[in-house]
């Protein structure tokens, strides 16, 4: 066994698969936070300055889809990394906020290569 609790063939997996998990997780986390951006300080003033509301429904369907990945990829890494739960329900709502989600995604990555839990 190893020290964790974990027989050592799958310690040693868990651990190998954490950076490609990590490396997804990134990934999500920018393209869901460039999205909303483009959702909140784009897409939604032109809508309501008299602009046309297809921006709207095709940036916020596609928000949409592609957060629920984001939440599938996070969650993935929270699993292999071992967060906490406090940590992932930060982070899984940080995608969900303007911004929040690159800050997020930096604390979160600074964490869990210094093999710290988040």
């Amino acid at each position: 066994m190893a020290p964790s609790g974990l027989p050592r063939a799958l310690a040693r997996r868990v651990g190998q698969a954490v950076p490609a998990a990590l490396r997804r997780y990134r990934v999500m986390a920018w393209v869901v936070g460039v999205l909303l951006i483009a959702l909140v300080l784009v897409a939604v003033p032109v809508k309501y300055l008299g602009g046309p509301a297809a921006p709207v429904a095709v940036i916020g369907t596609a928000h949409g889809w592609l957060y629920a990945i984001f939440f599938l990829t996070a969650c993935d890494l929270a699993v292999r990394a071992r967060w906490t739960l406090k940590g992932t329900v930060l982070v899984l709502l940080a995608g969900t906020i303007p911004i929040l989600s690159f800050v997020a995604e930096r604390i979160a990555t600074r964490k869990t290569r210094a093999g710290e839990r988040v």
